[in-house]
């Protein structure tokens, strides 16, 4: 089982703690991942995500044209992002917003439906006019699978959090770091932004005390229905 006493991130700063009464609630046991888990999982992130991104290279090429043709600005949004046991990395996705949208935040934060650390609004005024079709299908996420195979992500693991939003966040929350991020989740899977932040929360938790080659593959199953409705995605 992994120490659950404290945990330090790569730059340097404690974000477990072993007194409950500093938590939000006890922080749960978490088993490490076995090697053959870490193994094979990694090969199957490398072969799904660079067969995928050739398989939607054509795709993606007409999003990016799209992109280029509706609205100023790059075709790719780039955020850094918490991942993988505190380390900050690059997220790619496909710009669904105006330009500079990211300083208007504080200016729009009443409009905030999410609670928690997060950010999220259905109907976001800043979204461009073929944004909010990338966001209900999901078509803006696709840029991610170069994370992929980049190894700083997994095709299944919990969603990673704005860097800014994950200094917020509290010790239990911050234990969904101790898994590699990823494309797809329970959360994903089970209403997305429909669910408050404390059930995204418990649902990362749920699964990295449960990773298994088995769960990653149902996961993975059921994220196609659910892409394929847009419940959730905004």
């Amino acid at each position: 089982m992994a120490d659950t006493g404290s945990w330090t991130s790569r730059d340097g700063a404690c974000r477990l703690s072993a007194d409950p009464a500093e938590s939000s609630a006890a922080l749960p046991a978490i088993s490490r991942e076995t090697h053959v888990y870490r193994i094979v999982k990694r090969s199957v992130d490398i072969v799904l995500s660079a067969t995928l991104l050739l398989l939607f290279s054509p795709l993606m090429g007409f999003v990016a044209i799209l992109i280029e043709l509706t609205s100023r600005g790059g075709v790719f949004f780039k955020q850094v992002r918490v991942g993988h046991n505190g380390r900050s990395f690059t997220m790619y996705k496909f710009r669904s917003m105006r330009k500079g949208a990211q300083s208007d935040r504080e200016f729009i934060s009443h409009l905030n439906e999410q609670d928690g650390p997060v950010f999220k609004i259905a109907d976001d005024p800043r979204l461009t006019s073929i944004g909010k079709f990338l966001r209900r299908s999901s078509l803006d996420e696709l840029p991610q699978l170069w994370n992929v195979l980049k190894g700083e992500m997994a095709i299944v693991g919990p969603r990673p959090l704005w860097q800014p939003e994950a200094e917020k966040a509290t010790d239990r929350a911050w234990l969904r770091t101790v898994a590699k991020p990823g494309l797809t989740c329970l959360w994903q899977v089970l209403g997305r932004s429909e669910l408050g932040y404390d059930k995204w929360v418990e649902l990362d938790l749920y699964y990295i005390q449960h990773r298994s080659l088995l769960l990653d593959l149902l996961i993975v199953i059921q994220t196609i229905p659910a892409v394929l409705s847009g419940r959730g995605a905004y």
